[in-house]
């Protein structure tokens, strides 16, 4: 693997021991998937953000840490609200130390914008190489923008945050890029929401595993694309995916598809994920939610009650530049938190059912936080919490 003059000094431990031990870290990962050498990246996203997840352990590996990121980085949501965590019922002893893994990332330099949209946040174009961990966050960035990013493991990204390169190999290459299977799905679009597209992307992600699938008949907007490839990174492994006549790469090239495997997916497929069940607690926002679904959400709500808890999980910045929009929300007695979400938070926990309106969620949930899942439409959402 080729290292440039100033890698081969960092790796020497003229930068100090935690950069020389991030780019051990980055050069190992580059042996095992044959890279040639490391890419500069505009930004990074970093998983292993909640104590939920990471414990005592990653804590104790974070505080032991002394470089500062060189590139922009955020954090994936985390298990509380900075603000709200009391509010939301999170408790103290869990507060202080989520507040030590926070600590140590500020230290590290890493934005304390912990979201798994990062892309409403940052600026990231078609091309952009990455280090991004968050699997929905990867699927969109790679799909529905056309920047290049593997999934990163949370060390992983940190230490190309750190670094400002990562290792040159699977999708940050050309060929690595192309279909792997032609999904022919079988429906009328027309009473499609983002729930339905989630849905979609469920049983899919089921169905190709780790391999890059070409849609043909649908024609999801954005929002619908994050939904359908973050519940397809949820049930699959899927990094990549392309829509025909919708996504950038799609659109830019003319892939061979006739020699590729054809699945069809049927209306009765997709049905059959949507049930009916009583549920304790309502929670949207998996992946956060744009500024179009709160309006969304809102639209519903106004001049309603909320008679269940609802939870809507935004970024802080997503938030914060839709005030007037969060606060009709909250006059329903909806809550919109930042920096969490259902899957990380510890509160979710205690409902034994939760409505959800995402398929990431739907995949996610019932082992994060041992919950039976229904998914529904955003506008079933807003019925059930209001009945």
């Amino acid at each position: 693997m080729y290292l440039a003059p100033d890698e081969e000094k960092m790796l020497a431990g003229e930068n100090g021991e935690t950069l020389q031990k991030m780019l051990e870290l980055l050069v190992a990962l580059g042996k095992v998937f044959g890279a040639e050498r490391l890419v500069r990246i505009r930004s990074a996203q970093v998983s292993g953000a909640s104590y939920k997840t990471i414990g005592e352990y990653g804590l104790a590996w974070l505080s032991s840490l002394d470089a500062r990121a060189v590139v922009p980085a955020v954090l994936n949501p985390i298990g509380m609200p900075r603000g709200r965590w009391k509010e939301m019922g999170i408790e103290p002893v869990f507060a202080e130390r989520q507040q030590a893994v926070i600590g140590a990332y500020e230290r590290l330099g890493v934005n304390l914008e912990c979201t798994c949209t990062p892309y409403y946040l940052h600026e990231t174009s078609f091309g952009d190489h990455l280090a991004w961990s968050e699997s929905s966050a990867v699927s969109y960035a790679n799909s529905v923008i056309g920047a290049r990013t593997n999934r990163e493991g949370g060390p992983g990204a940190l230490a190309a945050a750190l670094v400002g390169k990562t290792p040159c190999y699977g999708l940050h290459l050309d060929k690595n890029r192309n279909p792997d299977v032609v999904i022919e799905v079988k429906s009328d679009e027309n009473d499609w929401g983002i729930a339905r597209y989630g849905a979609l992307g469920y049983h899919t992600g089921k169905l190709v595993g780790n391999k890059i699938p070409y849609f043909l008949g649908i024609t999801p907007d954005n929002d619908q694309l994050k939904a359908l490839g973050a519940a397809m990174a949820a049930t699959g492994a899927v990094a990549l995916y392309h829509v025909k006549g919708v996504t950038p790469e799609a659109r830019k090239n003319r892939f061979t598809i006739s020699d590729l495997e054809i699945i069809s997916i049927e209306p009765d497929e997709i049905d059959q994920i949507f049930t009916d069940i009583p549920v304790d607690a309502v929670a949207v926002g998996c992946p956060h939610c744009s500024p179009a679904e709160l309006i969304d959400i809102a639209r519903l709500l106004k001049g309603k009650t909320v008679t269940k808890p609802f939870y809507v999980f935004a970024a802080q910045g997503v938030i914060y530049n839709n005030s007037m929009t969060v606060n009709v929300i909250e006059r329903s007695g909806a809550r919109v938190y930042a920096d969490t979400c259902m899957v990380v938070s510890p509160v979710m926990e205690q409902y034994p059912a939760i409505m959800v309106n995402s398929g990431k969620a739907l995949a996610y949930v019932p082992d994060m936080c041992g919950a039976v899942t229904r998914v529904g439409s955003i506008e079933e959402c807003v019925e059930v919490a209001t009945s």
